[in-house]
């Protein structure tokens, strides 16, 4: 009967909601492979809202049919329900469109905001910067020490003086390449779903340790991809010390809003992890990590479509 579907979604909607995502935001293992961590997280996000707007939607058309797809396509065609409607069915009904359409709204307002301000600081840089001596870079004259990026159709790279004045050459290739790191995979694109989550759902506690956490593994990602185009012994202590020069300048100030920027989440930690790196996760790992990601998506989406329990 659908009631036990929409009962096997409640808990998976509530264990996705807080138990499950202070564990991945606990767990050491994240840290090891940043990008495997960054891909359950998204499935987490996903699985987290396909369960608590099916619970909702499964319930409330609970009395036309004994799956959504054919209580679905009753209700569209006009069918009589096969059972008495109840209050709470018309109720949990509201609820589920009420919660979608936050959720894909506030996702859509997000990314509008965030795309609109910017191409605002866009546009006010490209009259200030000039070309910087590292390809692709543009330079800013600011005291501190600053790097970042704003993401896009017309993505940018900006060094500013303070920046360039602090770091020597190959402290500043390893910025650069940190930065080209985010523009390059579209890290921002991993973090607008938590940032939608987190302004749809302010009371939800794992709402915004999700949020921290996932900008903690991007930052951790660019670090690993940037290391690769390095070389010499010294390498991460040279990213690391690029990364405590732009903390230590007070220069997250400069920095637009929107943009991803070298010193921009969890720097000790960061650190601590360029200079005593964790061992790599194993291949067996991985792969149970990748597995149970799709296996999150898979549960949910099951339990929408096939008959129901």
């Amino acid at each position: 009967m659908l009631p036990a579907t929409a009962a096997a979604l409640a808990v998976l909607a509530a264990l996705l909601a807080w138990p499950v995502p202070a564990l991945l935001e606990r767990a050491r293992w994240p840290r090891r492979d940043p990008l495997v961590a960054l891909v359950c997280w998204q499935a987490v996000g996903l699985a987290g809202g396909l369960s608590i707007i099916g619970a909702l939607l499964v319930h409330g058309l609970a009395p036309w049919g004994h799956s959504l797809p054919e209580a679905a396509w009753s209700v569209l065609t006009g069918h009589p329900a096969d059972a008495v409607v109840r209050g709470d069915h018309w109720v949990t009904l509201t609820l589920a469109g009420v919660l979608a359409a936050e959720l894909v709204g506030v996702l859509l307002l997000s990314w509008l905001r965030t795309t609109r301000t910017r191409r605002r600081h866009r546009e006010l840089l490209e009259l200030v910067v000039r070309p910087a001596a590292q390809p692709e870079a543009r330079l800013l004259e600011h005291p501190a020490p600053v790097a970042f990026c704003i993401p896009g159709g017309r993505p940018m790279l900006v060094l500013s003086s303070g920046m360039v004045a602090e770091l020597d050459d190959a402290q500043l290739a390893a910025v650069v390449a940190h930065e080209r790191a985010h523009l390059r995979e579209h890290h921002h694109l991993y973090l607008l779903p938590f940032v939608a989550w987190e302004a749809a759902l302010p009371v939800l506690p794992a709402a915004a340790g999700a949020h921290a956490a996932v900008r903690t593994l991007v930052e951790m990602r660019a670090d690993d991809v940037a290391l690769r185009s390095l070389s010499g012994p010294d390498r991460r202590r040279t990213l690391a010390r690029a990364i405590v020069a732009a903390a230590g300048g007070a220069g997250g100030a400069a920095v637009p809003s929107g943009a991803l920027a070298v010193a921009g989440g969890a720097v000790r930690e960061r650190v601590v992890r360029l200079l005593a790196p964790p061992s790599p996760l194993p291949g067996w790992a991985r792969v149970l990590a990748l597995a149970s990601a799709v296996l999150l998506l898979l549960v949910p989406t099951a339990l929408l479509l096939l008959p129901a329990l």
